[in-house]
């Protein structure tokens, strides 16, 4: 809801209907511009946007968990496919015709601090009161949405690889709610991590945490397709037909490839910022700001 209202709301900033800075349109993708610092700013974003739409896979892990996979699994993901177009691309469009790149408040920000979050500041600069305060409210409660969502999708990792000997057999145990409780002990003492931002060199840390976060990413979307990939190799070979199978990719084995070889670009495009620097780059922590709610 959070995200329709914002769709909403910056439609109406973007058309002069209420704020005091008139009808924007396009006026900020002119004047300062579209795409700065231009292929390699382009490709600095990759791993951020990674980062921000990581756990849409885990939709697949909960088919494991549903009453009906069948029903309920392509029913999900399709959801997620058009979630994702709407709400994430929609509203960052919306956000790009709103608020400037230029804006000082965006190089203000530090680690994940929802203060400067273009989202607020597109509310700020509209000169709406009291409502940037509700938004960061919004934005705390997606972030510790987000945290729930990576403890299920870690955990019940955790235990499959230890069922199929993968990973220490104590892993595999779950209580009689059936929780994988030594799994969930794990992961939140690896959530502690979270911690060394108090330290001095914080903007580092944090820096370093998303990148590793959001490279691997990249690794588990390629595995993903990889495997479907195969999978359909295999379920020819051994003589079965798609009419077969209980539910079939939108875009099927081509898709596969293609959201294979997207990943592969992506990685290479992030290894290719990583190793040229540039210093007029906007700090990271400004792109995530753009993707985390």
């Amino acid at each position: 809801m959070g995200c329709i209202g914002f769709i909403i709301l910056a439609i109406i900033i973007d058309c002069g209907g209420v704020g005091n800075q008139g009808y924007l349109g396009a006026k900020y993708w002119h004047d300062p511009g579209a795409f700065h610092n231009g292929f390699r700013g382009f490709c600095s974003v990759f791993v951020v946007a990674a980062f921000a739409f990581g756990g849409t896979e885990l939709v697949g892990l909960a088919a494991a968990e549903a009453a009906n996979p069948r029903k309920s699994l392509p029913q999900a993901t399709k959801q997620v496919f058009w979630r994702i177009t709407l709400f994430y691309v929609l509203s960052l469009f919306l956000l790009g015709l709103i608020v400037p790149y230029t804006n000082p408040d965006l190089l203000n920000s530090s680690g994940a601090n929802s203060k400067f979050s273009p989202f607020v500041i597109a509310i700020r600069l509209a000169g709406i009161k009291a409502l940037p305060s509700i938004f960061n409210v919004i934005i705390t409660v997606s972030v510790i949405s987000v945290a729930n969502s990576c403890t299920f999708g870690s955990t019940r990792t955790m235990q499959a690889l230890a069922e199929r000997g993968m990973a220490p057999p104590f892993l595999a145990t779950v209580d009689k709610h059936g929780r994988p409780i030594w799994g969930v002990a794990l992961q939140l003492a690896f959530g502690l991590l979270a911690f060394i931002g108090e330290a001095k060199n914080e903007n580092t840390v944090f820096n370093w945490l998303l990148s590793l976060s959001g490279l691997s990413y990249f690794f588990v979307w390629g595995s993903i397709c990889l495997a479907h990939i195969r999978f359909r190799s295999a379920w020819k070979a051994q003589g079965h037909v798609k009419a077969e199978l209980p539910y079939e990719a939108i875009f099927g084995v081509g898709g596969s490839w293609y959201g294979f070889s997207m990943n592969i670009i992506c990685m290479i495009a992030t290894f290719y910022t990583a190793l040229y620097v540039s210093h007029s780059l906007p700090p990271i922590s400004c792109f995530l700001q753009l993707t985390e709610w």
